[in-house]
């Protein structure tokens, strides 16, 4: 879905288990190349590629901003990875200092225990499974090339704000595409039943915390709103804040 000349919305569905889950990674674009904005479950980097490709967004992939360490997003790098040509050279591969050793390999994710992981990494097949165990579980180098800094702007899509939204994880980040006034809000906030909403609680494990990052995205012009989960919301994006941070 084309949010405004310059970004993207992808809308990607796998099955897990019983139940199916759907994310939406974002992509920011110019003429010459594009950035991918998460990279969802393992498995999906090549559904993420077809449906970038499918909506003419030019190529090569220039780097992956990954907004927090958990599963869903970080999940699909290995198979960017792995998909590059032999002598291509890589992308790179932005976090936040606060999650760059989960990223890396060198401390385990917060939200993905043993047993979880043990469970899906035994229903993936070689070809996913592989990959993944290479880059998380006993890496050779840094995932993570690139360090994002709260406030700095991104050369990419016309001006990319990284805003520091901690408590779904001590790394998460959100972004602001300055040209569009979108708001790539990660798993700071979610749709639920077309209605903007905060952090899930179950999901975030300082809550206090993420809600006074929430409290923060008040100060941004915002027209558009992408979350991953839940999608697309427009409103009165102010106003949604300030409900939810109990202001009014």
């Amino acid at each position: 879905m084309k949010i405004a000349e310059g970004i993207e919305m992808l809308e990607v569905t796998a099955k897990l288990g019983d139940r199916t889950m759907t994310v939406c990674p974002t992509v920011v674009y110019d003429d010459r190349s594009r950035v991918l904005i998460d990279t969802g479950m393992p498995g999906m980097a090549g559904e993420i590629d077809g449906l970038s490709k499918e909506a003419g967004i030019p190529e090569p992939l220039e780097a992956i901003l990954l907004t927090h360490q958990d599963i869903d997003h970080v999940g699909g790098l290995p198979g960017f990875l792995a998909a590059l040509p032999d002598g291509a050279e890589p992308f790179e591969v932005y976090a936040h200092e606060g999650d760059r050793d989960a990223i890396d390999g060198k401390a385990p994710m917060i939200k993905f225990s043993p047993e979880r992981a043990a469970a899906m990494l035994g229903a993936l097949p070689d070809a996913v499974r592989v990959p993944f165990e290479n880059a998380f579980l006993r890496p050779t180098r840094p995932n993570v090339t690139r360090l994002l800094a709260d406030g700095e702007t991104l050369p990419y899509g016309g001006g990319l704000t990284v805003i520091h939204t901690p408590g779904h994880t001590p790394g998460h980040v959100s972004f602001y595409h300055r040209p569009s006034k979108t708001l790539i809000a990660a798993d700071a906030m979610v749709v639920e039943n077309g209605e903007l909403q905060g952090p899930r609680p179950a999901n975030t494990p300082d809550l206090e915390l993420a809600m006074r990052s929430l409290s923060r995205l008040g100060s941004f012009d915002v027209e558009a709103v992408i979350c991953f989960h839940g999608g697309l919301w427009r409103g009165d994006f102010g106003q949604r804040i300030a409900y939810l941070t109990g202001r009014v």
